[in-house]
């Protein structure tokens, strides 16, 4: 019990990226020597079947080792989560309703993904178009990204957007970098620097017309 309790907190939990806490429940099965009851089960005899002294003693160890994988299970899915899949007799049953249940939803989300960083890639500022506009377009696909699972920080957006400006913003994109140190700029400062400059723009315009 002390050993399961100390385990307990180095248990992967379920957090909706399947593939991941697949892995990690994997090899920690692995390590316990519980893998082979997860992925293949075991037998129970059929009623009224008599069993050597022998093969007591083998279902008896296979029922312990089910039930301290079972614990594991258990232990690393949230109770929201179980409620939703009926009641499972084995590790085994549990592990495939998991794989079931959330596989294919992780293979859609994968494909999400990729169809997300294509157009994250593509992104560009349109001619006309205000920096308002651009950031909320970019900072909706970045988030969109970030609920898939990508892990997308604020360099990595501020350093698209000053590759995808339009023309006119060339020697504003050169005085920031040039000035500012980009790894500590964040989207929002950005965002706001951009502003200034776009509403000097505009008063040019207007004062020349």
């Amino acid at each position: 019990m002390a050993e399961f309790g100390f385990a307990k907190a180095c248990i992967p939990q379920y957090n909706g990226d399947y593939d991941h806490w697949s892995l990690l429940m994997e090899n920690l099965m692995q390590s316990k020597e519980y893998w082979i009851i997860v992925e293949n089960g075991f037998k129970e005899p059929d009623a009224g079947e008599k069993l050597t002294a022998e093969q007591e003693k083998t279902l008896t160890e296979l029922r312990l080792k089910d039930f301290k994988a079972m614990n594991y299970l258990l232990s690393s899915i949230d109770k929201t989560i179980l409620k939703t899949i009926s009641q499972k007799a084995s590790a085994k049953e549990l592990w495939d309703s998991m794989k079931l249940k959330f596989q294919g939803s992780a293979r859609v989300k994968r494909a999400q993904l990729q169809a997300l960083r294509r157009e994250f890639e593509v992104l560009e500022m349109k001619e006309g178009e205000s920096v308002n506009d651009y950031f909320g377009r970019v900072i909706v696909v970045s988030n969109a990204m970030r609920n898939c699972g990508e892990e997308i920080n604020d360099v990595k957006i501020v350093e698209k957007i000053l590759r995808t400006l339009t023309e006119r913003f060339n020697y504003v994109v050169c005085s920031i970098e040039e000035s500012k140190d980009i790894d500590m700029l964040s989207v929002d400062q950005l965002q706001s620097s951009l502003l200034v400059h776009e509403q000097k723009f505009t008063r040019r315009v207007v004062t020349e017309n």
